[in-house]
């Protein structure tokens, strides 16, 4: 009997549901009951139909209005046996809201529906359907074990729904079984061994679920199985052995899971695939030979794992072979010619491996090559000449090699093209003569490169252009006016090559631009006015050509603007005050020019400016005392001006070295090298001011000596009282945790010694650097958290006075994203601090346990730094006076059961000394010490900030993020963050140093990811003073909304800095 719940008439559901139980009874006992009970039954079936009806909806009523008076074989959706009994019943697509009972069903499809509620367990007494289809409806509940009565099934299709729980062994039962369908669910749990039983089963499609556990060797018994699409859950030990029994298997489909071990062997047993997906599983190892001998394979899809060895060259018997994915793996040695034979080969992926030498002449043959993809490896020689000679090629990229010779000549003629990425290596050639019209072309990067030639007008002529970039070669010539007729450029990057003559006014024309990179050049002539109406441009950068004339005013409509860098020009006149309206300004360099004038006070609107330089010009005056409040610029350089009088009382330039400020006229402030700021009273201050200062110093003075002798007074007599109390435990409480208990110092003491049976370790949860922590249940059943400190050396809690307000002070610290410090319990044993409990774990805990870790997805790791930033910054900027953590960690950083972060441990080192800046006796946890902690011993806010960037690298890479922390500080420590070519990690990518556990990230996510990796590598860097603050953190991630990242899976960590991995 089946019976789904509309909650809106949930009652006559209840009565047309027995109704239909007795309809059900009739037919048990046909056979006995004779002509006059069957004419009765079939009156009951239309009658069980029309309340049905009537308890849908009205627009639901609508579509089965055909189900009115006798006849009810000819309703819609309704097919009748010889006997005029109902035997189907198929209302697929029709839109119901609400369905009731109906039973002695073969064939019932309810699919694409909006049906609530669960599979009742009475769905066991249609004993006779072979069919059942409730795929596309919003079904919850799990599947119930009553399914296994249903012997006569033959498809199972529950697709597309929110069913949840796990799958039921008695599943096994139904031995005919032809269709198991159970995908885009909320499935749990393993795969049941006696799954093995279905032994009609031709297709199994449990893919976009979460189950997990591992692939039960049972399968291996499903000979007839055709397809099995196990993808898109978190499977997990290895792929069976006994997968080579599946013989008549064509598709295979068990990506994006979290296998481990190689693939098995006898995969080449499985003769008949067609399709063999098994990218994004974690697999590792060789890829068999034997896969060689599945020749009918058309698509291999192996990416995204950490296969290493060979290619087998046994890949080259797939005469039938569509699309080769072997890309982001570790495979190694080169590139086997027998792929040459691969004629029906239209996608070729193999970048981001460590494949070395030549790529052999037989890829000439492969003239179907749509996508022909070798970047990020070690590959030398020449590039294939002929890889368009079927004029089919949309994608051509081989950046990051080592490729020498000509650019392929077959490109000249490749209108196909969409995509052309050849950057970064030793190509030779002349671009006027090696590219020709292409009216698809998307994007194009040649720099880093050393051809040569000027820029042909054609290129005008590639209307879908976004990305054109060929920095960094030995180009000449002008930059041609044709250029503005590519009205698609997003960016367009010529920078570091020869090209001389003006900036062409047609580039006005480029409505669309976001980045105009013109830099290193011998560009001349005024910057055109045609430029301000690019109102999309963020990056503007024509620094070092010979553009002479004044900055244009102009430029304030350019209000996108995040970067504008002019330096080393021949410009002169002054700063215009329109620069001051580019709110979102974060570079700005006029360096090395000829500028005269004062500073504009209107610059110190740019709140969002992180890099200001006007170093080498001819500015004069003050520095605007507006400069105070540009709380976000980390990094200032003025020298070599003729500017004057104190610096702003701003951090960037009290941390800045005197190199910054050299060579001006009289600079004054607290900075090594310049004239100390005078902080005397004027000589000439009127006497009456005076006399009213005298009077305001000395009336205090008197009133507080009075105060002094009747505190000492009070104080003598309460020493008496303490003498008295000295052993008896006290306790400093927030109301909220002891008001209801109402206990003194010694029985909250008492309490908590008998809750943890005197701590014993049976209820010890965590040990830290400070002390040990219990779980713990008090008389009144709250659950809290009790952190027994470990012993201290004499004198370690300092003054006791001292102490007491200090952990009062804590209490009354509310954050959200700090751990709430309930009370203290002091005694001469021990030192209790009393939090509150969250079961969601350390931060640590859940990264290590793989379970865990896979259902923690992006979206919540990317919450969690923005939660340990807001309150580390509350800690830093808005405490007073502020409070240094001094051991972030990952064990420090817990999770609630809605994950949102909480820090720990905030606080203990004030506790234990709160008058030391120089505490050196416990000094963080090893592996997130700022380095100059070694040689300084002096814990200051930047302390936290490297700390906070390597917990956040390791929430994202799923571990400590090791000798990358090095890697990061040195690179980002320089003055551009220009990554060296021969270093370990950079030609690594983004995504293969993120957490293998989880799926890549996705567009919005994507962005989000790869922007928090810059920001904590900007926190990592080597020297404190050029670490942003954590308030400057916390506003970052809070309001800014990241730029979009393009191809997220080709990002390299050298490239997080870089502008070619964003798109608009």
């Amino acid at each position: 009997m089946l019976f789904f719940i509309n909650k809106l008439a949930f009652s006559s559901f209840r009565v047309f549901f027995f109704s239909l139980l007795l309809v059900s009874s009739f037919h048990v006992f046909d056979s006995v009951s004779g002509t006059f009970r069957e004419a009765s039954t079939r009156q009951k079936e239309p009658n069980a139909l029309l309340k049905w009806k009537a308890s849908l909806d009205n627009q639901s009523q609508s579509s089965l209005s055909s189900w009115d008076g006798n006849g009810h074989c000819n309703w819609t959706g309704i097919i009748c046996d010889k006997s005029r009994r109902v035997n189907q019943l198929n209302l697929s697509n029709f839109g119901l809201k609400g369905v009731g009972n109906l039973s002695r069903l073969t064939y019932l499809d309810l699919s694409s529906n909006n049906l609530p509620g669960y599979i009742p367990f009475e769905i066991g007494k249609l004993r006779s359907i072979s069919e059942l289809h409730l795929e596309r409806n919003i079904l919850t509940g799990s599947i119930p074990p009553s399914i296994g009565n249903l012997t006569d099934l033959s498809f199972l299709h529950l697709q597309k729904n929110m069913l949840n729980g796990s799958i039921p062994q008695q599943i096994g039962m139904l031995k005919s079984l032809y269709k198991l369908a159970l995908s885009d669910n909320n499935l749990v749990g393993s795969l049941p061994p006696s799954i093995g039983n279905l032994s009609n089963l031709s297709v199994l499609r449990l893919h976009s679920n979460k189950i997990s556990g591992s692939i039960p060797k049972e399968i291996g018994m499903l000979g007839p199985l055709e397809v099995i699409n196990l993808s898109n859950n978190s499977l997990t030990g290895e792929i069976p052995a006994s997968i080579g029994n599946l013989t008549k298997v064509y598709c295979l489909y068990l990506f994006a899971n979290n296998f481990h071990g190689s693939i098995p062997q006898q995969i080449g047993e499985m003769r008949s695939l067609i399709d063999l997906e098994l990218s994004h599983a974690n697999l590792s190892g060789l890829i068999p030979a034997s896969i060689g001998n599945l020749k009918k394979l058309s698509y291999l899809y192996l990416q995204l794992n950490t296969l290493s060895g060979f290619i087998p060259s046994s890949i080259g018997n797939f005469t039938n072979l569509i699309e080769l994915f072997l890309h982001c793996n570790k495979l190694q040695g080169s590139i086997p010619w027998e792929l040459g034979k691969l004629l029906s080969l239209d996608e070729l992926l193999l970048f981001g491996n460590s494949l070395s030498g030549f790529i052999p002449a037989e890829m000439n043959n492969l003239t179907s090559l749509k996508a022909f993809e070798v970047s990020e490896n070690f590959l030398i020689g020449h590039l294939p000449q002929q890889v368009c000679l079927g004029g089919v090629l949309e994608s051509f990229t081989a950046h990051d090699n080592y490729f020498t010779g000509p650019i392929p000549k077959s490109l000249k003629n490749c209108t196909s093209l969409c995509r052309v990425r050849l950057e970064h290596n030793q190509l030779i050639g002349n671009v006027s003569e090696e590219f020709g019209i292409y009216p698809n072309l998307d994007y194009l990067d040649l720099s880093g490169n050393k051809l040569i030639g000027e820029l042909s007008s054609k290129w005008g002529q590639c209307h879908n252009l976004t990305s054109l970039r060929i920095s960094n070669n030995n180009l000449s010539g002008e930059i041609p006016s044709e250029l503005g007729k590519a009205t698609q450029l997003r960016v367009c990057d010529l920078s570091l090559n020869h090209l001389t003559g003006g900036i062409p006014k047609e580039l006005g024309e480029l409505k669309l631009l976001l980045s105009l990179m013109l830099s290193d050049n011998h560009l001349s002539g005024s910057i055109p006015p045609e430029i301000g109406i690019l109102s999309s441009l963020d990056h503007l950068n024509l620094a070092a050509n010979n553009l002479n004339g004044s900055i244009p005013i102009w430029l304030r409509q350019c209000e996108n603007l995040l970067e504008l860098n002019l330096s080393v020009n021949r410009l002169s006149g002054g700063i215009p005050s329109e620069v001051g309206s580019l709110s979102f300004l974060q570079i700005l360099d006029l360096s090395q020019n000829f500028l005269m004038g004062k500073i504009p006070k209107v610059v110190g609107n740019l709140k969002s400016l992180e890099k200001l330089n006007f170093s080498h010009n001819k500015l004069f005056g003050f520095i605007p005392s507006t400069f105070d409040d540009m709380l976000s610029v980390t990094s200032v350089d003025v020298s070599d001006n003729q500017l004057e009088g104190p610096l702003p009382d701003n951090k960037a330039f009290r941390e800045a070295s005197f190199e910054a400020f050299r060579n001006n006229k009289g600079l004054r402030g607290n900075i090594t090298g310049l004239e100390v700021c005078s902080s005397k009273l004027s000589s000439n201050v009127d006497r009456k001011k005076n006399s009213k200062i005298v009077i305001a110093t000395v009336v205090p003075i008197l009133f507080t000596l009075l105060l002094v002798f009747v505190v000492f007074g009070i104080l003598s007599s309460s020493k008496r009282r303490e003498r008295n109390t000295e052993n008896t435990p006290r306790v400093v409480a927030s109301d909220n945790l002891f008001s209801v208990c109402n206990y003194d110092g010694k029985m909250m003491y008492k309490i908590i010694v008998e809750a943890t049976e005197e701590f014993d370790s049976k209820y010890c949860i965590g040990v830290g650097g400070y002390g040990s922590v219990y779980k713990t249940q008090l008389s009144d059943g709250q659950i809290v958290a009790v952190k027994k400190l470990h012993p201290l050396p004499e004198g370690g809690v300092g003054d006791q006075k001292a102490f007491n307000s200090e952990i009062r002070a804590l209490t009354e610290i509310r954050h959200r994203n700090i751990l709430k410090l309930h009370g203290f319990c002091s005694h001469p044993q021990h030192l209790i601090l009393v939090y509150e409990f969250l079961e969601g774990g350390s931060l640590e805990k859940i990264l290590r346990i793989n379970e865990q870790a896979m259902e923690f997805d992006w979206i919540k790791r990317v919450n969690v730094v923005k939660g340990m930033a807001n309150a580390v910054a509350y800690m830093h900027h808005d405490c007073s006076p502020p409070i240094v953590h001094r051991d972030i960690s990952s064990k420090n950083i817990l999770l609630d059961s809605d994950n949102e972060a909480h820090v720990a441990d905030f606080g203990n080192a004030r506790l234990l000394k709160p008058d030391s800046s120089n505490w050196t006796s416990f000094r963080g946890t090893f592996g997130y010490i700022a380095p100059e902690l070694a040689y300084t011993m002096q814990v200051i806010e930047k302390c936290d900030v490297f700390s906070f960037g390597v917990v956040t690298l390791e929430t994202l890479m799923g571990r400590h993020p090791g000798d990358m922390v090095s890697f990061l500080s040195s690179s980002v420590s320089s003055l551009t963050p220009s990554f060296s070519s021969s270093a370990p990690f950079n030609q690594l990518l983004l995504k293969a140093l993120l957490d293998q556990r989880l799926p890549s990230p996705r567009e919005k996510i994507a962005s989000e990811v790869v922007f928090v990796v810059k920001l904590a590598s900007l926190c990592l860097h080597a020297t404190p003073q050029s670490r942003p603050s954590m308030q400057q953190v916390s506003q970052e991630l809070s309001t800014r909304n990241p730029p979009s990242v393009k191809q997220f899976h080709t990002i390299t960590i050298s490239q997080l800095f870089d502008s070619s991995c964003y798109t608009s």
